[in-house]
């Protein structure tokens, strides 16, 4: 049974957000609030819906918020393991930032397939319309191309189909709807979610937060839609990795200079990474973990509510924040809505 309270808790307090138009965002160069009522694409960039139940589910957290879905044409195709051709998804994404009447656009699930539609987007049309992209996982690729390509912040947080309960919720409203800064995570977070973080290197850091899935951010090492990472936030999760993958896409990440001028790093969740055979003997994910971010010496923790888990929290990908490694919190500097 859906908890209907995690998604519609915090409504009401909207009636005294400001409202803001997509001419106001064009003005100010950010996404607008969203405000009840709003229409809001529901694409599908990567993989393919596994049932018209997800897209049933879609349906009925988006309408919990207040929103009104608008469902891209080929949002529930299938080709192959894709939400349809390349073109067809990338039309879809395309339609949306065209559309003067949607103010944000959701994925409705990850899997693989952002990646390939990035060179048949119309970064012109994403650009000059801002608009929050929300999804996290494989939406990571689009994260990072929108950071080299849009100019402004996207939200790596819940899909479309996710359960969207109170940390996830609440930490939405607070950057979509309020237009707020909120401090995310933290020890109330944790206790909240009995999901204990760690800090590996205390401290505060400020920088542009970067990051999302592991897996799609290394295997987009070379090419033209990685952004810079020189004094940024980096934030990392994944889930279904072994120990030693993980190893690899750190070593990854290193070789390539993304580690080198970090100003802080957060690690959320990776799901289902330790192993689960008797006879391992190999290093733990804590000490993976470890071993690449405790020698570069800025702010860092690990087990931060981020990733592929129930109740995730949503966060700036792109914004300036400040990362306190002892608190364990992700303070957002700036609004990223306007």
């Amino acid at each position: 049974m859906i908890d209907r309270r995690g998604a519609i808790g915090g409504i009401g307090a909207l009636a005294a957000v400001p409202l803001a138009s997509v001419a106001d965002a064009r003005s100010t160069g950010k996404p607008p609030f969203l405000n009840p009522g709003d229409t809001v694409a529901v694409v599908a960039p990567a993989s393919a819906v596994g049932s018209d139940d997800g897209l049933d589910r879609a349906e009925y957290w988006l309408r919990s918020m207040g929103l009104v879905p608008k469902f891209g044409p080929h949002v529930g195709d299938r080709h192959g393991y894709l939400a349809g051709t390349d073109a067809d998804r990338a039309a879809d994404l395309n339609a949306a930032y065209r559309d003067p009447d949607v103010k944000a656009v959701f994925a409705v699930r990850g899997g693989w397939g952002a990646a390939r539609i990035l060179p048949l987007l119309d970064w012109d049309a994403i650009r000059n319309n801002p608009k929050l992209l929300i999804g996290y996982s494989d939406v990571t690729a689009l994260h990072l191309a929108f950071a080299v390509r849009a100019g402004y912040a996207t939200i790596h947080g819940g899909n479309a189909t996710s359960g969207w309960y109170k940390q996830g919720w609440e930490s939405l409203w607070h950057l979509a709807f309020a237009g707020a800064r909120p401090v995310l995570g933290g020890m109330e977070t944790e206790a909240e979610t009995s999901r204990p973080g760690r800090t590996i290197t205390g401290g505060k850091a400020r920088g542009r937060l970067l990051g999302g899935n592991m897996t799609i951010l290394s295997t987009l090492m070379g090419t033209p839609w990685v952004p810079d990472f020189d004094g940024a936030v980096l934030f990392l999760e994944d889930i279904n990795e072994a120990e030693y993958r993980m190893d690899r896409m750190f070593q990854q990440l290193r070789l390539a200079g993304v580690l080198d001028g970090l100003a802080g790093v957060v690690f959320g969740q990776c799901t289902r990474c330790a192993s689960t055979e008797p006879d391992y003997d190999g290093f733990t994910v804590d000490q993976v973990v470890d071993q690449y971010l405790a020698p570069l010496g800025v702010p860092a923790f690990t087990g931060a509510n981020i990733g592929h888990v129930a109740n995730q929290l949503s966060l700036p990908s792109g914004a300036e924040v400040e990362l306190d490694a002892d608190a364990r919190t992700i303070k957002v500097l700036k609004p990223i809505v306007g």
